[in-house]
């Protein structure tokens, strides 16, 4: 089976490519936590499995069919990060180094626009993400012990976003313990961002992830962050999320929509026996 690896900002991901490999492919959560395992495995935060539109209902305009698996096997619906992966993924498949792709995932088709990047491994890989919108309602325990102001956001998987109101954003033990508390809470699981805003145009957080725990970023965690702040009037809706692994872009407009922009980098090719 052949692979390559890409991180977006360091959230890592393996992209497997039915296209790339010659035929049909057998993904899922178990190869998943195989691959990604950091000591027994190769090692990322997800697997992204590519497979041609025709096998999902997905429309004749859809380029590819992006299915994605977090680091513990199980499903999720949509990552920022992973489908700019993704794409850089696919591009590189295909022998180009920019164009447009439109990618059908469970969070509906998610159209990405890629340039070449500062050096011949990294890609701008700019992506609609669709239209933001509330999340699960807040229970009882989550408003009293978030720590700040706030408020659950859908980017087509689920989001806590915590505007602090003092100390330090949390990190390692401190992020691990807050993230999994308050996940706990809601039954389906949910991302948790925990958000200081700098400058009407910058902020910056640390996030918990579900199904993966803490990674150096998340780019619906950013696109999720970005949209409850300005719907507070307490971010511009341009500005730069600034997060463990580095800067995202975000733009949020009038209809809700939201676009994410920031780079991808080819890490390596690798073949599994």
């Amino acid at each position: 089976m052949q692979l390559s690896k890409h991180h977006g900002l360091g959230n890592d991901f393996l992209v497997v490519l039915d296209e790339h490999n010659g035929r049909a492919l057998d993904v899922d959560g178990a190869l998943a936590r195989r691959l990604c395992d950091r000591h027994r495995g190769i090692g990322a935060d997800g697997l992204l499995h590519g497979f041609a539109a025709s096998k999902k209902r997905a429309g004749p305009d859809v380029d590819i069919v992006m299915k994605l698996y977090n680091a513990d096997g199980s499903p999720a619906e949509m990552s920022g990060n992973g489908v700019r992966c993704f794409a850089q993924a696919v591009a590189m498949a295909r022998g180009v180094n920019e164009g447009a792709l439109r990618v059908a995932t469970d969070a509906g088709i998610r159209v990405l626009d890629l340039l070449p990047g500062r050096g011949k491994s990294e890609m701008l890989v700019t992506v609609d993400m669709g239209a933001a919108k509330p999340g699960p309602a807040l229970p009882d325990a989550v408003i009293a012990g978030a720590g700040g102001r706030c408020a659950t956001a859908d980017m087509g998987n689920p989001h806590l976003v915590v505007l602090l109101d003092d100390g330090d954003l949390p990190r390692d033990d401190a992020l691990i313990r807050r993230g999994r508390d308050l996940e706990a809470n809601f039954a389906d699981g949910i991302n948790v961002e925990f958000v200081r805003i700098h400058e009407r145009d910058h902020a910056e957080l640390t996030v918990w992830e579900r199904g993966s725990g803490i990674t150096e970023a998340c780019g619906t965690g950013a696109c999720a962050t970005a949209w409850v702040l300005n719907s507070w009037e307490a971010l511009d809706a341009r500005a730069t999320i600034t997060m463990p692994g580095g800067d995202a872009d975000v733009l949020v407009a009038s209809d809700e929509r939201v676009t994410l922009i920031g780079p991808t980098e080819h890490i390596a090719d690798i073949e599994v026996a």
